[in-house]
């Protein structure tokens, strides 16, 4: 099991939506994880002051990552979240640089 992290950033004044928007998000989206067949175990996402922390367990994290960039469930997720989040720059996807257990 490999454990993957990304950081993002909410736009100014867009954290309320941001968060109302993950009180109801899509069935298909999850389905997409879910039936990759990449063994996703536990997903989730934690926010504070307008940063966003997401933590993934997952068996395949490439095949995770195919699904972010080819399916059409992520794709119309983002076209909800582009508008919310910050551009990145650069990669969004943190080293594990400690585990205690």
């Amino acid at each position: 099991m490999e454990r993957i992290a990304f950081h993002l950033q909410i736009r100014e004044g867009k954290r309320e939506e941001y968060r109302e928007e993950h009180e109801d998000v899509p069935a298909a989206l999850e389905t997409a994880y879910l039936d990759s067949g990449a063994g996703l175990e536990t997903y989730s996402v934690f926010e504070r002051d307008g940063h966003v922390f997401g933590y993934m367990e997952v068996e395949d994290p490439e095949t995770i990552f195919e699904v972010m960039e080819e399916s059409d469930a992520q794709a119309d997720w983002g076209e909800v979240m582009d508008p919310i989040l910050e551009p990145a720059e650069g990669d969004i996807w943190m080293d594990e640089v400690y585990r205690m257990i």
